[in-house]
């Protein structure tokens, strides 16, 4: 009855823990058609830093997951479909689905927040958390097409019988029923009928389970999906020894649509009567006038369809225009389509907003509004709960005193989605017949809701070949679209944590001072080097509204890494008093290896550990081989060491220890403010003394020669005096 028809096996995601506002989590879509079971399957092997680590994965239908970690909250207008949830803490996992839609199915994952400890790239071992998903795939074989009015017999006995039928475009219901059920020849129907697929997290499957004592069992699906295939399946509850012997029969209700074309529109504009030789239908007709002008026998209208062209702007953008205004009544809804099915639109976010001019609606009327997938709603005047056979839709209304209202939904799913507008009156209905109330639409498919506000960036990111959109906040704001201000910073602590950053690398003003009071011009300039890039690349790092950036962002960050670097580097060989050549030689050279480390990656620790550490061998032994050949401790005054070595060795310890490991994402501005201070401080005190032949301020004295080169204009000739 069934066979395995494929498994495929994912490629590994490494999850690493990383100091983000939000964990991050990739989609891995899975495309399969007219299965009968799916098996999802799921391992992770976490590294022993993660053993007790609790990882979370979601479970979509037709779209990537909206997923809330962290709990923050959406924006105004928001609908936001729940996803199915598995929590999982190590080990396999597998979930079991009969009977799934055809399609894409999307499967998220995510780890828990991480600490917001800010840790050093390379100084601790990163936790990693491998994620392996399996898909089992188990399709029938046997499938018998039901068509529309056309009797299949059945029988049931072990097994279960699977049909399908195909629901046409227009279909405004349809109807499945048992004739003639029988349980080895006795009265009653033992069967359990069950209509659709399945979809996570919701179900929409119709279930119906005729055990009455009549012969005949029928189901009404109102607005079923158009232009796809319906699965049916039909189980014997009498018992596995008892055959159940039945007749299937579907039938299909047609809905008439009437086209408002953009020629239509033009010519009711220009005159509202037309005769009946230009073969135009009016704006506005009623039921007699849909018939006369049908023909005859023609059942009547039960849709007014606004054509709506698709305008693709960017990726993942999309403009949905109407041909004009929409109108709407209340003899039938009018229904507008929008073509969200080419696989790439589920990444974004749909918005629709409506609005009505105060003076085209009246006190007592209401425009109601269902937003659906698959098929449009049709049943206003009977039921106002926006439901299809197997969506539950999104409700909207205008009315006078709510004249514009807004729907966004994150990560639609790809199908053909259908906006449906009827007018209302629920006191007096009378009133509504004669009523035409125009509706201004703005339809959007966006990346991102409002490009993620001043406090966000729109990103678009790839996985698997599959493109969707998300907002990264700054400034402590949170959410979907970066719209949550629970932890949000003022722009005064904006204001105070960029000057903060900034001005505490002032302090480099010392060591430059020194440097130059005692000769070591080479060394002042790195310090200068180093306080005005650090100074101007935190003025652009920030997030907030306190920005300035001078350069290139990539570009301040990359001359601010290297000169802290390089600036280490300089004060330790300028403390092991080399030889002029060798130091300077020394110097370029170790300024080329930062260089070229840092463009490999500047954020690993070692990369600036590395030479820094070498710097240090090679202080050290020149201070070993100074104090064998002097046969006397060195630098030999013991105010050196109290009153600049041990305070300077100390700032840097200091310093070191702040850096690596109590930095965290709330006390960073402070806690590498201090670490600047520290590092100047610690240059200013570790800074050799000027040589013994050399005066202070030698660097500013004037040539001991006293030539001056003088240029004659005039003559154009040089003259020394």
């Amino acid at each position: 009855m069934c066979q395995v028809e494929k498994r495929s096996r994912r490629s590994v995601h490494q999850l690493r823990v990383t100091t983000l506002s939000s964990p991050g989590f990739p989609w891995i879509p899975t495309h399969y058609s007219h299965q009968a079971f799916l098996a999802f399957s799921c391992s992770g092997a976490p590294k022993p830093c993660l053993t007790r680590a609790q990882l979370w994965r979601y479970f979509r239908y037709g779209a990537p997951p909206v997923i809330n970690p962290l709990g923050t909250s959406f924006p105004d207008n928001t609908s936001v479909q729940p996803s199915f949830l598995v929590k999982m803490l190590h080990g396999n996992t597998s979930i079991n689905i009969s009977h799934p839609a055809p399609g894409d199915w999307f499967v998220a994952a995510h780890l828990p927040p991480s600490s917001q400890k800010i840790e050093v790239k390379g100084f601790i071992p990163t936790c990693a958390y491998v994620f392996q998903p399996d898909m089992l795939v188990v399709r029938v074989v046997e499938v018998s097409i039901l068509e529309p009015d056309v009797p299949l017999p059945q029988t049931l006995l072990h097994h279960p019988s699977y049909l399908k039928i195909f629901v046409p475009e227009y279909t405004q219901e349809l109807r499945l029923e048992l004739q003639g059920c029988a349980s080895n020849g006795s009265l009653g129907c033992p069967v359990r009928l069950t209509v659709g697929s399945a979809t996570l997290p919701g179900n929409f499957r119709k279930v119906l389970t005729c055990t009455g004592p009549t012969q005949d069992c029928r189901l009404l699906l109102p607005s079923p999906p158009w232009g796809r295939w319906l699965q049916v399946t039909a189980k014997s509850l009498a018992g596995p020894l008892v055959s159940v012997a039945f007749t299937a029969v579907a039938a299909l209700t047609a809905c008439r649509p009437w086209s408002v074309s953009f020629q239509h529109l033009l010519q009711n504009s220009a005159n509202q009567s037309r005769n009946a030789s230009t073969g135009l239908l009016p704006l506005s007709p009623s039921y007699q006038e849909l018939d006369r002008s049908s023909g005859a026998g023609d059942s009547p209208f039960c849709l007014r369809n606004y054509p709506v062209p698709r305008e693709d702007l960017d990726v993942v953008s999309v403009r949905f225009r109407p041909l004009d205004q929409v109108s709407v009544q209340s003899d039938m809804p009018s229904v507008l389509r929008l073509y969200l099915n080419t696989g790439m639109d589920s990444g974004g976010s749909l918005i629709i907003s409506l609005q009505v001019n105060k003076t085209a609606i009246a006190n007592n009327t209401l425009v109601v509004v269902c937003v659906t997938a698959a098929s449009p709603f049709l049943s206003f005047n009977d039921s106002l709960n926006c439901t299809t056979a197997f969506f539950q839709g999104y409700p909207l209304s205008l009315s006078a005193s709510s004249r514009k209202t807004t729907l966004v939904i994150p990560y639609p799913e790809t199908d053909n989605w259908y906006l449906s507008l009827q007018l209302v009156c629920p006191e007096s209905p009378k009133e509504c017949e004669q009523a035409l109330v125009p509706v201004e639409t703005t339809l959007y498919l966006v990346p991102c809701l409002n490009d993620c506000g001043p406090y966000g960036q729109c990103l678009l990111l790839r996985t698997h070949s599959y493109l969707y959109a998300g907002c990264s906040c700054k400034a402590g704001w949170r959410g979907w679209s970066c719209t949550d201000n629970s932890t949000a910073q003022t722009v005064a602590q904006q204001k105070v944590a960029t000057l903060l950053l900034t001005l505490s690398n002032l302090l480099f003003l010392a060591p430059i001072t020194v440097s130059v009071h005692r000769s070591h011009l080479v060394e002042a300039s790195v310090y200068a080097y180093t306080m005005f890039f650090s100074t101007f690349y935190h003025a652009c790092d920030q997030p907030g509204e306190a920005v300035l950036c001078i350069l290139n962002y990539d570009t301040l960050q990359y001359c601010d890494f290297l000169g802290s670097g390089v600036s280490i580097w300089v004060t330790i060989l300028c403390m092991a008093r080399l030889k002029a050549a060798l130091k300077y030689v020394l110097f370029l050279l170790g300024t080329l290896v930062f260089a070229m480390s840092l463009q490999m990656d500047r954020r690993a620790v070692w990369n600036t550990m590395g030479p820094c550490l070498f710097a240090i061998v090679v202080m050290v032994t020149m201070w070993v081989y100074r104090c064998g050949r002097r046969r006397h401790c060195y630098p030999t005054s013991w105010q050196r060491w109290i009153f600049y070595l041990l305070p300077g060795i100390s700032m840097a310890t200091m310093a070191i220890t702040i850096y690596t490991s109590m930095m965290t994402s709330d006390n960073y501005y402070y806690t590498h403010s201090i670490w600047h201070m520290l590092l100047a401080g610690s240059a200013a005190f570790l800074l050799p003394p000027r040589e013994q032949h050399t005066d202070p301020w030698a660097c500013s004295q004037k040539l001991p020669c006293h030539y001056e080169i003088c240029k004659n204009h005039r003559e154009e000739l040089y003259t020394v005096t």
